[in-house]
């Protein structure tokens, strides 16, 4: 069965780095796009950044434009998300995502940016 399962998350100081990683298996992961999410309580969920499958197009919320980088290595089936220069409204818990008919999620690895 499709299983997506991320990890990387942590606490850090605002202006820091972390790099999610996703792991897929289940499906072939080299013939589809993906997409990173992220969710805060009481706000609705935000599309972070999408990559094709090949890797060759990418997109980003405008948020996130400048800051975060997605990328992908298909011999791993293996999806990245490099965050960089962290502020504290990066918090909350960040998805994979991909459709394959319909969406599958992994569970999820929170990302805590304070001071």
């Amino acid at each position: 069965q499709v299983q997506l399962v991320e990890s990387g998350g942590g606490l850090v100081q605002p202006g820091g780095s972390l790099r999610l990683s996703c792991a897929a298996s289940g499906f072939s992961f080299r013939s589809w796009s993906m997409r990173w999410f992220r969710h805060t309580p009481g706000k609705e969920r935000e599309l972070v950044a999408y990559i094709t499958n090949t890797g060759d197009n990418t997109k980003y919320a405008d948020s996130v434009k400048g800051r975060f980088t997605i990328s992908r290595d298909n011999a791993k089936n293996t999806l990245y998300l490099q965050m960089n220069t962290l502020k504290p409204e990066d918090t909350a818990v960040y998805y994979c995502n991909a459709f394959l008919g319909r969406d599958y999620w992994g569970q999820g690895t929170q990302v805590t940016v304070s001071s």
